[in-house]
């Protein structure tokens, strides 16, 4: 059976030439330049071993001996394979039980981009994530002229050549997923077929700049294109920007379009209708969740006080040419323009329809709006005029699953009404093993854990909220109800983040301790305290087991819990947004590959995603600094301290960081899963096998 999940550390840095090559003017994105960089570094010193290894190897496992080759290098310059979430940080393949079902297990660092820049200078071993600071690259953007890397001197002028040929000579051998993929050329792909998906909750608009959740953005992101795309390594891909180029300092990105890409009713995609949308984002009056990501964009707080109309840094050029300046040059902005609010909307659509255009949204993406059957199912039809490409299904219809049961889900995929479903809590080893599926599972960028308002009595005392987090055994309830699935949480910042901190204590399971802050808050053995109410936006059979966990533990130091469930996801989301829920179950998934995106997201005190009405003064500051420092070293200190001083004030009981599980139909092919999670599954590369 096919692996779903194909790629391979190895894989990625035999084929960074190509990928220059391939990307041609786009060899201005700084992933591919810094890895260009360093695999000519660590090449050079071993390339007659290596050309004589991808020479005898084509005659006896070419694969084996160049991976062998890569493990050495990567020990040689510091890399680790423990680091990460859990076990071997290595591609793992495991039965996964019947006849020729597999799985593989992928680990952080060979999926996530920069990290060889950063490991080679020693600041954050395997384990970061975010791109290299733009300001302390090594190959500066003076060396780039219109998006394209020159030619070395020398030597470095020639080898690349002689490194690619050898490499195209090897390639046939070096990677399992490289031999898949030539199989899967000698197949005829078939076209066509509906490709049925559950989806947890009816999402609340799929408006793309108004998107509060991973239900609405796993829909928008087929309809919606960026300007650029995190590919299945989170590596920044070209998308509606055919290529694009920064100036010497770092504060002006100019972005070349596409010409010829069409919205969905066939007007022309323009430069006018790419800075209405960025634009958009920073309007008070759509109140979308990403305008603090595009806050560095200059004029943008000008706009969005009312003292202009319009945003200064946004310019469009000509029909195909946008320019964007920012007030500071930051390390991950175009990662930023890959979110699932970035994307570009018609100008005219959305002045015209309003609101309405989130239940009846034109894009440019794969897949075309069709219809939405409130509760029941959304059904999107292939675009066969997209520029990537018609999508090989001709429908994908997201089934509506409103707080059900995972294993209600399960029931439906194996009477075979869905092409995927999660992987159910009950019985999970059995599901897992029995076969007749492909499993999927890897680390994911995200954090479960229980907001706090910090502004609703008794919670705004801190010590209550610090008693609440030593009450709750996180170790027993990841063990005791999920199986060990998943890793517990002592901090905010997921393994493999760029700031992660593995010596990281947080808080320890001590109701002792609980008890010694409830009596010094005033309330001794819990007498006094009123009952604390906790809102669940889902109710499946995991999380209730959870939760009658949490409550039979905050009673044992004197706290009476009351679980409420509301399983209406837009009713939910309003009433975080209004602040009426003291705790409430969350979970908080990546939007970008970088810790900004959990610290300043969640607990900066103007953030529209600060649930927990969290206010900080030195927080917000460090923040801010973390965001201008110049190098990687001192973000990893700014955003540790932050960390640190979050979990201090304790907004948040922090649960466990959770691992992708799939299981997907034997017939399904060519799904790509990232670090990011199921929203971003490009579904027009996925195809059905026809059924005998």
């Amino acid at each position: 059976m096919e692996v779903l999940v194909g790629d391979s550390k190895t894989w990625l840095r035999c084929t960074t030439l190509v990928q220059v090559h391939r990307y041609g003017a786009a060899g201005c994105r700084d992933d591919v330049r810094q890895r260009y960089s360093e695999l000519l570094i660590v090449l050079e010193v071993s390339l007659l071993t290596l050309t004589w290894r991808a020479i005898c190897s084509c005659a006896v496992g070419f694969g084996e001996t160049l991976m062998g080759r890569v493990s050495a290098t990567r020990a040689i310059r510091g890399g680790s394979h423990d680091e990460g979430l859990g076990g071997s940080r290595g591609d793992r393949i495991v039965p996964a039980g019947g006849s020729g079902d597999r799985v593989r297990d992928v680990g952080f660092d060979s999926v996530l981009p920069g990290d060889w820049y950063r490991r080679r200078r020693g600041v954050l071993g395997a384990s970061a994530v975010s791109s290299f600071p733009l300001r302390r690259s090594k190959l500066q953007t003076s060396r780039l002229r219109h998006g394209c890397l020159r030619r070395g001197r020398g030597k470095r002028g020639v080898l690349p050549l002689f490194l690619l040929a050898v490499l195209l000579l090897a390639h046939s051998a070096v990677e399992p997923a490289l031999v898949a993929a030539q199989e899967q050329k000698k197949q005829v792909i078939a076209t066509g077929g509906i490709y049925r998906r559950p989806l947890g909750h009816d999402p609340e608009t799929l408006d793309p700049a108004r998107i509060t959740d991973i239900y609405s953005r796993s829909v928008s992101q087929q309809i919606f294109d960026g300007l650029v795309q995190f590919d299945q390594t989170l590596t920044v891909a070209p998308a509606l920007a055919e290529f694009w180029r920064a100036s010497r300092d770092g504060l002006t990105w100019t972005f070349t379009l596409r010409k010829g890409v069409r919205f969905h009713n066939g007007r022309e995609m323009t430069a006018e209708d790419v800075v209405y949308s960025l634009a958009r984002l920073l309007d008070p009056k759509t109140r979308s969740g990403a305008a603090d990501l595009f806050s560095n964009v200059r004029g943008g707080r000008e706009f969005r006080e009312g003292r202009a109309k319009s945003v200064a840094g946004l310019v469009a050029q000509d029909r195909y040419t946008v320019q964007v300046t920012l007030e500071e040059a930051a390390a991950p902005f175009v990662a930023v323009l890959a979110v699932g609010h970035a994307k570009i909307v018609p100008k005219d659509v959305v002045e015209q329809l309003g609101d309405a255009f989130g239940s009846q949204p034109v894009g440019t993406g794969p897949f075309k709006f069709e219809r939405w059957e409130r509760g029941k199912e959304i059904v999107l039809a292939a675009n066969a005029d997209y520029f990537g490409g018609s999508p090989h299904l001709s429908r994908v219809v997201y089934r509506i699953f409103a707080g059900e049961r995972w294993e209600a889900v399960y029931e439906e995929f194996q009477r075979g009404n869905l092409e995927d479903a999660p992987v159910p809590s009950r019985d999970y080893r059995r599901v897992v093993s029995s076969g007749g599926h492909i499993y999927v599972k890897r680390p994911m960028i995200g954090v479960r854990f229980y907001g706090i308002n910090t502004r609703l009595k008794p919670l705004d005392d801190r010590r209550v909220r610090q008693a609440l987090v030593y009450a709750i055994n996180r170790e027993a309830i990841v063990e005791e109800v999920f199986l060990g699935r998943y890793v517990p949480a002592r901090g905010v910042l997921p393994p493999g983040t760029q700031g992660f901190n593995p010596g990281l204590t947080g808080y320890p399971y001590d109701p002792r301790r609980a008890r010694e802050l409830l009596a010094e808050a005033g309330y001794p053995e819990g007498r006094g305290l009123p009952p604390i109410a906790i809102w669940s936006g889902a109710k499946r059979e995991d999380l209730v087991r959870e939760q009658e966990q949490i409550k039979r533990a905050l009673a044992a130091v004197g706290v009476q819990a009351e679980v409420h469930y509301l399983t209406d996801w837009p009713a939910f989301a309003r009433m975080l947004d209004e602040g009426k829920l003291p705790v409430f179950a969350y979970a908080w998934y990546a939007d970008v590959p970088d810790p900004d995106n959990f610290l300043f997201k969640l607990f900066y005190s103007k953030s529209a995603r600060n649930f927990f009405r969290y206010s900080n003064p030195v927080v917000d500051d460090v923040l801010v600094a973390a965001r201008n420092a110049p190098d990687i070293q001192r973000r990893v200190e700014l955003y540790r301290r932050v960390e640190q001083l979050v979990l201090d004030d304790a907004p948040l009981i922090p649960m466990m960081h959770h691992t992708y599980e799939r299981l997907f139909q034997p017939y399904v092919r060519s799904v790509e899963v990232n670090g990011l999670g199921d929203p971003y599954i490009p579904l027009r590369k996925v195809w059905l096998e026809p059924r005998r």
